[in-house]
């Protein structure tokens, strides 16, 4: 198990983001990996988050199970497995510092393009798109997801110009990133990540992590999220770039 102190002052602040993120804040679990690479390899960064998120999951695909589209997850899913794959090959491929200006490049992107979307309306043309295109939104948020845990992006460009019910728009998220996590588990499993040291540490976070989802459902009721939108995603851009710096310098 992991016991350097520095890296649980960033993986205590990552692991609550995660919480929040999956009690309602969505989103905001995107900064977790980018701060926890400060720390350690971000492979061993995401393989060490994978476990959270996986139990995590459980809580919104049993909340959400019966409102689910099924025929967007059916084009959207095994491009998904591709993009994991490639995913996994780039990672085994390339060393830790690739990894490292990856994530930060995937995080500025990110943080760029919520903090765009919060401007702009998805577009309605966009809905009229063949159906086979969401397997390609699908590689590109498996391999953004098995990279960086930052599957989003990808997949609400293709889902939220679909105009689904806001049952529907939980439910089917719910049900793919949770489908991602367990398709990400062999891949991980490929690059020797999940260690006894790494798994135990994923083990000591996780009643954290419990405890700031339960905050979060709380929270989401009382507070509007956009009040902490604007600030997460700028810095996310600045945790990316600095990544990205460290990375290359």
């Amino acid at each position: 198990m992991i016991t350097d102190w520095h890296f649980y002052a960033l993986a205590i602040p990552a692991v609550i983001l995660l919480g929040l993120a999956k009690g309602g804040f969505a989103g905001m679990g995107a900064l977790s990996l980018p701060l926890l690479a400060f720390a350690i390899d971000p492979v061993r960064a995401a393989a060490i988050t994978l476990p959270v998120l996986i139990v995590q999951d459980i809580v919104g695909v049993w909340a959400f199970r019966r409102t689910v589209d099924w025929r967007l997850l059916g084009w959207m899913l095994p491009g998904a497995a591709v993009g994991i794959a490639l995913g996994y090959g780039f990672a085994a491929s390339v060393s830790p510092r690739s990894v490292m200006a990856a994530v930060g490049g995937i995080s500025i992107i990110f943080g760029a393009y919520r903090l765009w979307a919060a401007r702009h309306p998805a577009p309605l043309a966009a809905a009229l798109w063949p159906e086979w295109l969401g397997a390609v939104f699908g590689v590109a948020s498996g391999f953004t997801s098995q990279i960086a845990h930052a599957g989003q992006p990808p997949f609400q460009l293709w889902v939220l110009p679909r105009k689904l019910t806001r049952e529907l728009l939980v439910g089917t998220t719910a049900i793919f990133f949770a489908a991602v996590n367990w398709i990400k588990v062999p891949a991980y499993l490929a690059l020797g990540q999940f260690t006894a040291s790494n798994l135990l540490t994923s083990a000591t976070l996780l009643p954290l992590a419990l405890i700031s989802t339960l905050a979060g459902v709380a929270l989401v009721r009382r507070v509007s999220p956009e009040r902490f939108y604007t600030a997460i995603y700028v810095l996310m851009m600045v945790v990316g770039a600095a990544l990205v710096w460290e990375a290359l310098a």
